[in-house]
């Protein structure tokens, strides 16, 4: 049986444990992308909390792909100094960092970009904030270079590897999805013309970074929106990407769009409710050789070692549990049967538009008062 603490490879990395944070947006740059001294000191202090690999919060590649404020930027090379601040916080701290790609598409927000939205098809969605416009062929390609050259910069700033976001309703996902494509050219129609977008990005990654730097994904398996995108749909992209050479899937679900089935869901305040991904991790598992990854509502050692046991992920990934209690891994170390504090409400992210950065606001509260009303 596998446990927490092993170490693990992705490709030829070795990641010092199984336990990953889970991308996660900090709102801790400048309006620009640049990462802050205030992210560097948090990278520090998720590393020192034992945390096996880092995935940054997700970084735009261009700046009309840019969505919530102080989201980080890896859209050009004068940032490469202070993203390089970012990797020496992790490896100095013993842990392995990612960085992740995004373009958010038409989830895109006007107001930070100053442009309208790009998109596979100019449609109406509760997805999207307005309508965005459709992509061109030009749009297309200068949009995966710059995934590419992403990849560049992040391997020049010391990350161990790069994800790519395809979920979460981002534009790789609304490539993938019936509802938010209705493309009649060679990127929409048949999933093979609707996963076409990501195939081509990870080709120019690869050819960017070389064949021996780990590319990870993260891969929303179902959209859990009817007439969307399926676990079938999901499981063929794993063989695709098994195929061109992927080095990680991080399995998730749903987008913003997805009702009480969105990726980050609340009350999780019981085992049964955890690992709400985990059935989906399972099914890609079983379709590929290759590390899984699965994120969504992890809270207690045991649900986690469980995973793994019944060999339904080789990693665990978790997100706001880590923004109350950052040194979780060392206290799953301690003691195996700890349940993380996180109560699953949300309030973490709602300084960050707010204040320059996420927080447990429940935390804030408790520190403050001894018997908080919540």
């Amino acid at each position: 049986m596998s446990d927490l603490f092993d170490d693990v490879r992705i490709g030829s990395l070795i990641i010092p444990n199984r336990l990953v944070r889970s991308a996660t947006w900090e709102g801790m740059c400048e309006k620009d992308g640049t990462p802050t001294t205030k992210l560097e000191n948090y990278y520090e202090t998720l590393a020192r909390g034992g945390i096996g690999l880092l995935i940054s919060g997700y970084a735009f590649v261009r700046s009309d792909g840019k969505q919530l404020p102080g989201k980080m930027g890896i859209d050009s090379d004068d940032k490469i100094p202070a993203l390089r601040r970012l990797t020496s916080a992790a490896h100095n701290n013993g842990s392995r960092i990612f960085c992740q790609l995004v373009h958010a598409g038409g989830q895109a927000n006007a107001k930070e970009t100053g442009s309208t939205p790009l998109a596979p098809s100019a449609i109406e969605s509760s997805l999207y904030p307005a309508t965005p416009r459709e992509m061109s062929a030009q749009d297309i390609a200068e949009i995966i270079h710059a995934f590419s050259e992403g990849a560049r910069r992040a391997k020049e700033a010391g990350f161990d590897g790069v994800q790519l976001h395809c979920a979460h309703g981002y534009l790789i996902n609304q490539f993938f999805s019936p509802l938010t494509n209705k493309r009649t050219d060679r990127y929409g129609g048949s999933l093979e013309g609707r996963a076409r977008f990501l195939q081509e990005t990870f080709e120019a990654v690869r050819e960017k970074v070389g064949p021996d730097y780990p590319v990870a994904i993260k891969l929303t398996a179902c959209d859990n929106l009817e007439g969307g995108f399926s676990l079938e749909e999901a499981v063929e992209i794993s063989r695709m990407l098994q195929h061109l050479g992927i080095d990680a899937i991080e399995v998730s679900s749903g987008t913003a769009a997805s009702g009480n089935q969105t990726p980050v869901r609340q009350g999780i305040d019981t085992e049964e409710k955890e690992a709400y991904n985990a059935t989906y991790a399972t099914a890609i598992k079983r379709s590929v050789n290759l590390p899984v990854m699965v994120v969504g509502g992890i809270r207690s050692g045991t649900v986690a070692k469980r995973l793994l046991d019944a060999g339904q992920a080789d990693f665990v990934a978790l997100s706001r549990p880590l923004i109350r209690e950052p040194d979780l891994p060392l206290r799953w170390r301690k003691d195996p049967l700890y349940r993380a504090r996180c109560i699953s409400c949300n309030g973490c992210f709602k300084p960050g538009l707010k204040e320059g950065g996420i927080y447990c606001v429940i935390d804030g509260i408790e520190q403050s008062d001894p018997n908080p009303a919540i």
